[in-house]
């Protein structure tokens, strides 16, 4: 398989740590969101991604994947140990609710794209967006602290599931914008949590190849 990503990208990052601890293999393919005007609007990639987004997982078979829940649920029904949703269909749709606060309430309006639009059309400075990642973030958060359970590991358990991969991941992007995270020891526990697994670890932005 084939992963196009970008080190710093939030849903990129969500593909690597389901990957990982699926234990598959898979190549790197860097995809640069700044480099020469953003190399995901290259043809050749918008023929793999016609959304001009990363992550695209390409299979050995050459079937083109897209959209980071779509990729992760996918590779939880066709690799289904360790799982990643409850077969419990009420629990199930808590945790993926829990997951969509992260990745359809939060991160959609703190995307790269939405910044440079903020900076561009409105003269947005760097702290005015830094200080708009935060508002949202701090609105996403707010909400998922009422959902996680208060008394395990993880966000619903004793192990990570699509909540923890999105929670990791968006809690990079919390850190780099300087997010107080005081109120949310909750969520700061899960996230240590689940960087103590090497699958998280591994998947980690830092320690991607294309990392500067």
């Amino acid at each position: 398989m084939r992963l196009y990503s970008y080190w710093r990208s939030t849903a990129a990052y969500r593909v690597r740590i389901a990957l990982n601890m699926k234990g598959l293999a898979y190549e790197t393919i860097p995809v640069h969101l700044l480099a020469n005007g953003g190399q995901q609007h290259a043809p050749d990639y918008v023929a793999l991604n016609p959304s001009h987004l990363v992550p695209t997982l390409q299979l050995d078979d050459g079937t083109v994947l897209t959209q980071s829940l779509a990729i992760i649920e996918y590779l939880d029904i066709t690799n289904p140990d360790p799982p990643l949703l409850p077969a419990d269909p009420i629990q199930r749709a808590h945790v993926k609710a829990a997951a969509l606060v992260l990745a359809t309430d939060v991160h959609p309006v703190n995307n790269l794209r939405v910044v440079q639009y903020l900076e561009a059309r409105f003269g947005a400075s760097h702290e005015d967006s830094a200080e708009w990642m935060r508002h949202w973030t701090v609105k996403g958060f707010d909400s998922l602290l009422q959902t996680v359970n208060p008394n395990t590991p993880f966000a619903f358990g004793d192990t990570p599931g699509f909540a923890d991969i999105c929670l990791t991941a968006q809690y990079y992007n919390a850190r780099r914008w300087g997010l107080d995270l005081a109120p949310y020891a909750r969520l700061t526990d899960i996230e240590q949590n689940c960087l103590a697994l090497p699958a998280f670890e591994a998947a980690r932005p830092e320690n991607q190849p294309d990392a500067t």
